[in-house]
């Protein structure tokens, strides 16, 4: 398991044998159960994970109660509430499993540690939080000149196995259409 998180962090970056003993000392493992949140809406946000298996969802509720999905976060991908995560305040987003997941966390302190110790994997961090940016950016940007078809094959494109892993209602929710409008673009 721990293989998975080297293999991801030498994509970027090379890393001795103890490097990665001592990154992998500032992890810690948890397994969830599906539907189960690793971070509430309200509540302070103690790590960052990285998803080793399973799939995420981060959501933001609005005022009338109506659930947004905010991303995705399968395997390989890094996921939080970030702006609490890095500000230390309370979480405005969820996050909660879609199926059983086990993931490695971070927290901000070992985080901090690491990019001090290490100082290569702050060039790491650094990297994925540009990829991350570009992302949003693109997503925004969909949001804001695509229709819901456009939307949906983009989606199609970029992200094929989700669609064997998440319900269409969950899909329609983060393409920002209803859930009649996605299966007329299903079918």
């Amino acid at each position: 398991m721990q293989e998975k998180l080297r293999n991801h962090i030498e994509q970027i970056v090379r890393l001795t044998n103890d490097e990665f003993s001592f990154i992998c000392s500032l992890f810690t493992t948890k397994e969830y159960k599906k539907n189960q949140f690793l971070i509430h809406e309200g509540e302070s946000v103690m790590y960052a994970y990285f998803v080793v298996s399973g799939l995420l969802k981060l959501t933001y509720t609005d005022g009338t109660g109506k659930e947004h999905i905010i991303s995705f976060a399968m395997e390989d991908w890094w996921e939080s509430d970030f702006p609490a995560y890095f500000t230390q305040t309370k979480a405005t987003m969820s996050l909660q499993c879609l199926e059983d997941a086990t993931v490695f966390c971070l927290s901000l302190e070992n985080y901090q540690k690491l990019c001090f110790d290490i100082p290569k994997m702050e060039s790491f961090f650094l990297k994925k939080s540009n990829l991350g940016f570009i992302g949003s950016q693109r997503r925004i940007l969909s949001l804001l000149t695509n229709n819901a078809k456009e939307r949906y094959e983009q989606l199609l494109i970029l992200y094929p196995a989700l669609f064997q892993r998440v319900s269409k209602t969950q899909l329609a929710a983060y393409l920002g259409v209803s859930r009649e409008t996605l299966s007329r673009l299903y079918s």
